[in-house]
């Protein structure tokens, strides 16, 4: 959610409506952007009659707007979360409302944000908010992050400071028509084709395969007010693109690599369309699973467009390559002695960014059980509630408090969480983005190549996993010593926990009265016991 500055986009005022879109998609069920007004984009529904039925030569249905309707990119207007937190700020920070839905529009509503600016307006949010209304303005704001916003945007200033918190440069219209950046040259007549049915020229550059593009919207600096609206300071509110340029994946593969990976022999469109070698899917898979099933479970609350088939299916890929692509944990060794069982476990990042990384109300956490030889528990830290609270974490159960980095734990009220904890000025910890300026504590899993010595202050570890020489790129490595009773042999079980949203981001807002934080609680509460999911396990027994 971006909130530091607000950028005036440069208006490119075209209209690119496709003749050929006669059907009109789940996504835009409604009605898409009408032709010939003064906007600067149309809705999916224009592109998806040309880029939907699409199969790669194995079978495999790669339609472009199926996969993106069913994305948190099609929804991020619609994520409950994200308004319950705007109205939260707005809410704080009263002084500042009108710029904090301004600001927050850029990537959750970027084309309705710029259809605004161009007009010599500003963002809104609530007004927008899908199911509000059918104007133009909510059309454009309920289609997301959609496909005439990123293939318009150019390779100007990427990778600079200028370019993020949504600093993206959209291309001007040319005489022949609007450009539409993707990585493929476009035979000549079927670039007529495209221009003739839509106004849009489609152009071939390398930038949109650059992580830089990504970087945009997910590289967000917020800036802090004090009690009268002064700015006091100023937070790296997430940056996962500056984390992968400190680590070895910035000379091995970039974000669209992992989140939009690549399928063999596919057409780039479904009328008229050329094979190619490899297809970029537009799953646009991460991390937030819950948000899918509660985007799916809530849909009319919501006004979800997108079939639940569809969103329970990128929920499933997302649980996928959670639990096979992200983490690794073992258990180095397992010992019995003077009643007690010494163990270590170690973990591995396996992602191109820190672990967790984006919003920070992501954790990571290692779960670990002692068994005796008849399988009764024994031991647990890191037992996860059915209201999403972590047993022994110090955050969960006072918001004051938040649980510190663990090179050894003794005890049950103690486990090793991965976070990003944020406090204001006054080292107070809070959830407030608006409110914070520093990170009391940042021990998230580091990924491969990360030097923690040589990490500038964006990007930096914090508190006591600094000073751990146990945590480094390589991962983490933590201690038990925890008393047992029983007869052995004991079996040791350990398991990474990941939970995107972490319990005392949801529960800090139960005090806030307004529509949307009641909403989110509501149905936090309704699904708070499938919140978290395993990432990775492993078990040894004592010797």
């Amino acid at each position: 959610m971006a909130m530091t500055r607000w950028h005036l986009l440069a208006a490119t005022a075209w209209v690119w409506v496709a003749a050929v879109a006669s059907q009109p998609s789940v996504a835009a069920r409604a009605q898409s952007t009408p032709a010939h007004q003064d906007v600067s984009f149309a809705t999916s529904d224009n592109c998806l009659a040309c880029h939907n039925g699409m199969a790669a030569a194995s079978g495999e249905d790669v339609s472009i707007g199926v996969a993106w309707r069913a994305s948190m990119m099609a929804n991020s207007a619609r994520d409950p979360y994200w308004l319950a937190a705007v109205r939260r700020e707005t809410i704080d920070h009263p002084s500042h409302a009108d710029a904090i839905q301004d600001e927050c529009s850029i990537c959750h509503m970027p084309m309705a944000h710029t259809a605004a600016r161009a007009a010599g307006g500003r963002g809104q949010v609530f007004a927008l908010a899908p199911g509000a209304g059918n104007s133009e303005a909510q059309r454009l704001a309920a289609d997301g992050v959609s496909c005439t916003l990123c293939h318009q945007i150019g390779p100007e200033r990427l990778g600079t400071r200028e370019s993020f918190v949504g600093g993206f440069a959209l291309s001007p219209k040319t005489a022949d028509g609007s450009r539409m950046y993707g990585p493929f040259d476009v035979e000549s007549g079927l670039a007529k084709t495209m221009n003739s049915a839509t106004d849009a020229v489609p152009t071939k550059s390398d930038h949109m395969s650059q992580s830089e593009v990504c970087a945009t919207c997910h590289t967000l600096i917020t800036e802090a007010f004090g009690p009268s609206g002064e700015v006091v300071g100023s937070l790296p509110e997430q940056v996962p693109y500056l984390e992968w340029r400190h680590s070895a994946f910035a000379k091995e593969a970039s974000c669209q690599s992992c989140h939009m990976p690549k399928v063999k022999d596919a057409p780039i469109a479904s009328v008229l369309g050329e094979r190619r070698d490899t297809l970029s899917r537009h799953t646009f898979l991460g991390g937030n699973f819950f948000m899918l099933r509660m985007l799916n479970r809530f849909r009319a609350q919501l006004a979800v467009t997108a079939p639940a088939p569809e969103l329970e299916a990128a929920a499933q890929a997302t649980l996928r390559q959670l639990a096979s692509d992200t983490a690794d944990v073992t258990i180095t060794r397992a010992d019995l002695a003077a009643g007690r069982v010494e163990a270590e476990v170690a973990v591995r990042n396996r992602t191109g960014h820190k672990l967790p990384t984006g919003y920070p109300s992501r954790r990571v956490w290692v779960g670990l059980t002692v068994r005796d030889a008849a399988g009764a528990i024994v031991f647990e830290s890191g037992v996860v509630d059915p209201a999403g609270r972590i047993a022994g974490n110090d955050n969960d159960t006072d918001p004051r408090r938040f649980e510190p980095h663990h090179e050894e734990i003794r005890g049950a009220d103690q486990v090793q969480i991965y976070e990003a904890v944020m406090a204001g000025p006054d080292g107070a910890v809070t959830t407030g983005l608006l409110t914070a300026t520093q990170y009391v504590k940042d021990n998230r899993l580091l990924p491969r190549g990360f030097d923690k010595a040589t990490a500038d202050r964006d990007v930096a570890v914090h508190g006591d996993a600094a000073r751990d020489s146990n945590f480094t790129d390589a991962g983490d490595r933590v201690r038990y010593s925890v008393p047992v009773k029983g007869s052995g042999p004991f079996t040791v079980e350990a398991a990474l926990w990941y939970q995107p949203i972490s319990f005392r981001w949801a529960d800090n807002l139960r005090r806030y009265d307004a529509p949307e934080p009641r909403r989110f609680v509501s149905f936090y509460d309704a699904m708070s016991s499938s919140s978290a999911t395993v990432l990775a396990r492993a078990t040894a027994t004592t010797r």
